[in-house]
């Protein structure tokens, strides 16, 4: 084989690497929506924690939706970076999901969360639970606090829901003090 031949085979072997690279995440994040999907529905059927993966620690414990946006979202249990990288997640130490007093949710700026930066105050949320039960909300305020600021995560007299992500959506660098908070009220 000649020296061109191979030069060209090593130029086209390391672009099929690097294709097969650039795939790999997103092949791995459409694989995990369609699982979450899947634990979705058997959690609906009636299963108790429904693993989307047998290794999974987490499970959708609701289904978050933003109708003017069009946008749905399954909720995970837990708030840990391992439950991040798959979904947004409830905080464990807040109310469930739908029950009375604040529900808080948390989801990274770039990814499940990156809708947050397009809901306006009186936009309208809902929250379905595993029983099947719609839970509506409306926004009331939006703000960008420290994250030493956790006023945000307290509980509260009336059904809230409260949304979290880091600030500011378009940051290069992950992390950072600000977070965005997003507050709706539910009847």
């Amino acid at each position: 084989m000649s020296l061109r031949r191979r030069s060209a085979a090593l130029v086209g072997g390391l672009g099929l690497l690097l294709l097969a690279q650039g795939c790999w995440i997103p092949s791995k994040a459409w694989l995990a929506h369609v699982l979450v999907a899947h634990a979705w529905e058997r959690a609906l059927a009636g299963e108790a924690r429904p693993r989307p993966w047998p290794w999974a620690d987490t499970w959708p414990v609701a289904r978050l939706t933003a109708p003017r946006l069009e946008v749905e979202r399954f909720v995970l249990a837990g708030s840990s970076g391992r439950t991040l990288a798959f979904g947004p997640g409830h905080v464990e130490t807040t109310s469930p999901p739908g029950a009375a007093g604040n529900s808080v949710l948390a989801g990274h700026r770039d990814t499940s969360f990156a809708f947050l930066a397009d809901l306006e105050v009186g936009d309208d949320l809902s929250l379905t639970t595993p029983d099947g039960r719609e839970h509506h909300y409306q926004i009331t305020w939006t703000a960008v606090v420290d994250q030493a600021d956790t006023r945000s995560l307290e509980p509260t007299p009336e059904k809230a829901l409260t949304l979290v992500t880091c600030w500011p959506f378009d940051a290069v660098r992950p992390g950072g003090r600000g977070r965005y908070v997003v507050r709706a009220e539910g009847g």
